[in-house]
Protein backbone atom coordinates (compact mmCIF):
# COMPACT_ATOMS: atom_id res chain seq x y z
CA UNK A 1 0.00 0.00 0.00
CA UNK A 2 1.10 3.59 -0.49
CA UNK A 3 0.60 6.60 1.51
CA UNK A 4 -1.71 8.98 0.35
CA UNK A 5 0.79 11.55 -1.68
CA UNK A 6 1.92 8.14 -3.57
CA UNK A 7 -1.83 7.13 -4.24
CA UNK A 8 -2.60 9.81 -5.59
CA UNK A 9 0.78 10.18 -8.05
CA UNK A 10 0.01 6.68 -8.98
CA UNK A 11 -4.21 7.51 -9.87
CA UNK A 12 -2.55 9.91 -12.10
CA UNK A 13 -0.26 8.31 -14.19
CA UNK A 14 -2.58 5.28 -14.16
CA UNK A 15 -5.18 7.80 -15.00
CA UNK A 16 -3.22 9.25 -18.07
CA UNK A 17 -2.08 6.03 -19.34
CA UNK A 18 -5.77 4.53 -19.35
CA UNK A 19 -7.28 6.99 -20.95
CA UNK A 20 -4.73 7.99 -23.79
CA UNK A 21 -5.21 7.45 -27.28
CA UNK A 22 -1.93 5.62 -27.75
CA UNK A 23 -1.27 3.54 -24.04
CA UNK A 24 2.00 2.49 -25.31
CA UNK A 25 3.42 5.53 -25.32
CA UNK A 26 2.22 6.77 -22.95
CA UNK A 27 3.37 4.19 -20.64
CA UNK A 28 6.80 4.56 -22.05
CA UNK A 29 6.85 7.96 -21.55
CA UNK A 30 6.29 7.98 -17.81
CA UNK A 31 8.45 5.04 -17.51
CA UNK A 32 11.05 7.62 -19.00
CA UNK A 33 9.92 10.18 -16.70
CA UNK A 34 10.57 7.85 -13.75
CA UNK A 35 14.18 6.56 -15.70
CA UNK A 36 13.32 3.23 -15.36
CA UNK A 37 14.78 0.52 -18.40
CA UNK A 38 12.45 -1.45 -19.59
CA UNK A 39 14.66 -4.71 -18.18
CA UNK A 40 13.93 -3.01 -14.69
CA UNK A 41 10.49 -3.26 -15.34
CA UNK A 42 10.29 -6.46 -16.72
CA UNK A 43 12.17 -7.93 -14.03
CA UNK A 44 9.48 -6.25 -11.48
CA UNK A 45 6.57 -7.34 -13.21
CA UNK A 46 8.34 -10.93 -13.71
CA UNK A 47 7.79 -10.66 -17.64
CA UNK A 48 10.34 -10.53 -20.19
CA UNK A 49 11.68 -7.27 -21.99
CA UNK A 50 9.90 -7.89 -24.58
CA UNK A 51 6.62 -7.31 -23.26
CA UNK A 52 7.06 -3.93 -22.39
CA UNK A 53 9.05 -3.08 -25.36
CA UNK A 54 5.36 -4.97 -27.26
CA UNK A 55 3.32 -2.45 -24.85
CA UNK A 56 5.16 0.13 -25.74
CA UNK A 57 5.85 0.23 -29.55
CA UNK A 58 1.62 -0.85 -29.93
CA UNK A 59 2.36 -4.61 -31.18
CA UNK A 60 0.42 -5.87 -27.98
CA UNK A 61 -2.96 -5.02 -27.98
CA UNK A 62 -3.79 -2.28 -25.30
CA UNK A 63 -2.98 -3.06 -21.39
CA UNK A 64 -6.00 -3.67 -19.20
CA UNK A 65 -6.67 -1.94 -16.15
CA UNK A 66 -4.71 -4.25 -14.24
CA UNK A 67 -1.78 -4.21 -16.18
CA UNK A 68 -1.35 -0.69 -16.19
CA UNK A 69 -1.64 -0.86 -12.07
CA UNK A 70 1.04 -3.13 -12.31
CA UNK A 71 3.23 -1.28 -14.39
CA UNK A 72 2.18 2.08 -12.12
CA UNK A 73 3.06 0.32 -8.98
CA UNK A 74 6.60 -1.01 -10.47
CA UNK A 75 7.27 2.21 -11.44
CA UNK A 76 6.99 3.77 -7.87
CA UNK A 77 8.67 1.11 -5.76
CA UNK A 78 11.83 1.08 -8.18
CA UNK A 79 12.09 4.62 -7.33
CA UNK A 80 11.17 4.15 -3.69
CA UNK A 81 14.42 1.68 -3.91
CA UNK A 82 16.55 4.42 -5.51
CA UNK A 83 15.53 6.90 -2.59
CA UNK A 84 12.50 8.63 -4.31
CA UNK A 85 13.86 11.50 -5.84
CA UNK A 86 11.28 11.09 -9.24
CA UNK A 87 8.30 10.42 -6.45
CA UNK A 88 9.53 13.51 -4.14
CA UNK A 89 9.14 15.96 -7.10
CA UNK A 90 6.30 14.46 -8.68
CA UNK A 91 4.75 14.84 -5.64
CA UNK A 92 5.67 18.47 -4.67
CA UNK A 93 4.33 19.26 -8.28
CA UNK A 94 0.73 17.96 -8.03
CA UNK A 95 -0.17 21.14 -6.25
CA UNK A 96 0.79 23.65 -8.60
CA UNK A 97 -1.50 27.35 -8.04
CA UNK A 98 0.24 29.32 -10.10
CA UNK A 99 -1.77 33.31 -10.82
CA UNK A 100 -2.90 33.34 -13.94
CA UNK A 101 -1.02 36.55 -14.90
CA UNK A 102 2.37 34.70 -14.39
CA UNK A 103 1.82 30.92 -15.76
CA UNK A 104 0.02 31.50 -19.04
CA UNK A 105 -0.36 28.28 -20.20
CA UNK A 106 0.61 24.90 -19.28
CA UNK A 107 0.81 21.27 -21.12
CA UNK A 108 1.26 17.80 -20.12
CA UNK A 109 1.38 15.80 -23.68
CA UNK A 110 -0.54 12.24 -23.41
CA UNK A 111 2.60 10.95 -25.25
CA UNK A 112 5.59 12.32 -26.32
CA UNK A 113 5.85 15.16 -28.66
CA UNK A 114 9.11 15.56 -31.55
CA UNK A 115 10.73 18.61 -30.49
CA UNK A 116 11.28 19.62 -34.00
CA UNK A 117 7.15 19.78 -34.30
CA UNK A 118 7.44 22.38 -31.44
CA UNK A 119 10.12 23.89 -32.63
CA UNK A 120 8.52 24.70 -35.22
CA UNK A 121 5.15 25.95 -33.48
CA UNK A 122 6.58 28.42 -32.02
CA UNK A 123 8.26 29.26 -35.33
CA UNK A 124 11.28 29.40 -33.29
CA UNK A 125 15.29 29.78 -34.39
CA UNK A 126 17.96 27.55 -32.41
CA UNK A 127 20.46 30.12 -31.14
CA UNK A 128 22.33 27.39 -29.02
CA UNK A 129 23.21 23.82 -28.79
CA UNK A 130 21.08 22.31 -31.44
CA UNK A 131 22.84 19.02 -30.99
CA UNK A 132 21.68 18.53 -27.38
CA UNK A 133 17.95 18.81 -28.45
CA UNK A 134 16.26 15.51 -27.23
CA UNK A 135 14.36 14.09 -29.83
CA UNK A 136 10.88 13.83 -27.74
CA UNK A 137 9.22 16.16 -25.44
CA UNK A 138 6.77 15.73 -22.86
CA UNK A 139 4.93 19.17 -22.64
CA UNK A 140 5.37 22.94 -21.92
CA UNK A 141 5.17 26.15 -19.60
CA UNK A 142 4.48 29.54 -20.74
CA UNK A 143 5.51 32.53 -18.53
CA UNK A 144 5.55 36.14 -18.32
CA UNK A 145 9.16 36.14 -17.15
CA UNK A 146 8.83 39.67 -15.74
CA UNK A 147 6.13 38.93 -13.68
CA UNK A 148 7.81 35.76 -12.84
CA UNK A 149 10.85 36.78 -11.83
CA UNK A 150 9.09 39.79 -9.73
CA UNK A 151 6.94 37.38 -7.96
CA UNK A 152 7.79 33.55 -7.79
CA UNK A 153 10.06 32.05 -4.92
CA UNK A 154 11.98 29.40 -5.60
CA UNK A 155 10.14 26.83 -5.07
CA UNK A 156 7.54 27.96 -7.05
CA UNK A 157 10.03 27.95 -10.20
CA UNK A 158 10.84 24.39 -9.29
CA UNK A 159 6.82 23.81 -9.87
CA UNK A 160 7.31 25.65 -13.45
CA UNK A 161 7.94 21.65 -14.69
CA UNK A 162 4.49 20.67 -13.98
CA UNK A 163 5.05 16.63 -14.26
CA UNK A 164 8.03 16.20 -15.70
CA UNK A 165 11.91 18.28 -16.35
CA UNK A 166 11.75 17.12 -20.12
CA UNK A 167 9.78 20.13 -21.49
CA UNK A 168 10.16 23.59 -22.82
CA UNK A 169 9.69 26.58 -20.53
CA UNK A 170 8.86 29.32 -23.17
CA UNK A 171 9.43 32.97 -21.45
CA UNK A 172 7.02 35.60 -22.63
CA UNK A 173 7.65 39.26 -22.64
CA UNK A 174 11.34 39.00 -23.18
CA UNK A 175 13.55 41.99 -23.91
CA UNK A 176 17.42 41.03 -24.34
CA UNK A 177 17.37 37.05 -22.85
CA UNK A 178 20.16 37.45 -20.16
CA UNK A 179 16.87 38.12 -17.19
CA UNK A 180 14.77 34.52 -18.09
CA UNK A 181 18.67 32.73 -18.63
CA UNK A 182 19.95 34.47 -14.98
CA UNK A 183 16.67 32.83 -13.55
CA UNK A 184 17.03 29.28 -14.60
CA UNK A 185 20.68 29.25 -13.49
CA UNK A 186 19.69 30.85 -9.82
CA UNK A 187 16.85 28.80 -9.52
CA UNK A 188 18.55 25.62 -10.51
CA UNK A 189 15.91 24.87 -13.04
CA UNK A 190 17.14 22.06 -16.48
CA UNK A 191 14.24 22.26 -18.87
CA UNK A 192 15.04 20.39 -22.20
CA UNK A 193 14.53 23.66 -24.36
CA UNK A 194 14.26 26.93 -23.19
CA UNK A 195 12.22 29.11 -25.65
CA UNK A 196 12.43 32.92 -25.49
CA UNK A 197 9.49 35.10 -27.21
CA UNK A 198 9.33 38.96 -27.79
CA UNK A 199 12.56 39.77 -29.21
CA UNK A 200 12.99 40.23 -32.80
CA UNK A 201 16.75 38.83 -32.34
CA UNK A 202 18.60 37.98 -29.29
CA UNK A 203 22.01 40.20 -29.43
CA UNK A 204 22.85 39.66 -26.37
CA UNK A 205 25.76 37.53 -25.38
CA UNK A 206 25.13 36.54 -22.32
CA UNK A 207 22.34 34.86 -22.70
CA UNK A 208 23.60 32.65 -25.38
CA UNK A 209 26.67 32.08 -23.57
CA UNK A 210 24.56 31.88 -19.83
CA UNK A 211 22.48 28.39 -22.10
CA UNK A 212 26.02 27.07 -23.04
CA UNK A 213 27.44 27.29 -19.34
CA UNK A 214 24.02 25.62 -18.21
CA UNK A 215 23.93 23.30 -21.60
CA UNK A 216 20.50 24.02 -22.06
CA UNK A 217 19.39 24.66 -26.04
CA UNK A 218 18.32 27.62 -26.56
CA UNK A 219 15.63 29.03 -29.19
CA UNK A 220 14.11 32.29 -30.20
CA UNK A 221 10.53 32.40 -31.23
CA UNK A 222 9.23 34.31 -34.04
CA UNK A 223 5.70 33.85 -33.48
CA UNK A 224 3.93 37.68 -34.10
CA UNK A 225 2.33 37.43 -30.32
CA UNK A 226 1.33 35.49 -27.28
CA UNK A 227 -1.99 34.66 -28.68
CA UNK A 228 -0.85 32.95 -31.77
CA UNK A 229 2.46 31.18 -29.95
CA UNK A 230 -0.74 29.32 -27.29
CA UNK A 231 -2.69 29.10 -30.06
CA UNK A 232 0.20 27.17 -32.29
CA UNK A 233 1.19 25.11 -29.49
CA UNK A 234 -2.63 23.73 -28.20
CA UNK A 235 -1.91 22.29 -31.81
CA UNK A 236 0.57 20.02 -31.10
Amino acid sequence: MFDDSKERLAKRVAGEIALSYEPGKTMKKWREVFGTSQTELAEYLNVSSSVISDYEGGRRRSPGSSTIKRVVEGLISIDERRGGKVIQALSKMQEVGFAPDVVIDMREFPVPVPSADLIRAVEGEVLALQDLIHPEIYGYTVIDSIKAILKMTADEFTKLYGWTTERALIFTEVTMGRSPMIAIKVKGLKPSIIVLHGPVTVEDPLAVKLAELERIPLVLSHSPNVETLISNLRKL
